[in-house]
């Protein structure tokens, strides 16, 4: 199992860049899971791409749903605490904290491009590319 964030959901289902690597990653290990806030923040990206013309509103729902059963029953809340504790002790948000503080409950590395989080968290933060080899 490994923990992703919004953005390698978001490379799996909108072509970009990195939605080869995320396609390998799935192949690597297809047992994502994520804290519930990937949600929201998939749902924003999506309304981002409504708002710039990229996709119409039937394709974001598809997204969304393809995303939805990606991560059925791997939807993890966290402690508040401990985001906050990890916010505190670093320079990130409490938003990114939250994938933090699911990859250390699931003992579990957090997959990401996230540049701050590679570099406050390198014990459990691995950059994508690592991930794939």
């Amino acid at each position: 199992m490994i923990v992703v964030d919004t953005n390698i959901i978001g490379y799996l289902f909108l072509s970009s860049e990195q939605s080869l690597l995320a396609e390998h990653a799935l192949k690597r290990d297809s047992e994502w899971a994520a804290p519930i806030l990937w949600r929201s923040e998939l749902r924003n990206v999506l309304a981002l791409y409504m708002h710039k013309d990229l996709i119409k509103l039937e394709h974001a729902q598809l997204v969304m749903d393809g995303a939805l059963e990606l991560l059925r029953g791997r939807e993890y809340e966290v402690s508040s605490y401990e985001v906050l504790r990890l916010a505190s002790e670093s320079k990130c948000s409490a938003y990114d904290c939250e994938f933090i503080a699911a990859a250390n409950d699931l003992k579990a590395p957090l997959i990401t491009v996230d540049k701050g989080l590679l570099k406050e968290f390198p014990a459990v933060a691995v950059s994508l590319t690592t991930f794939c080899g």
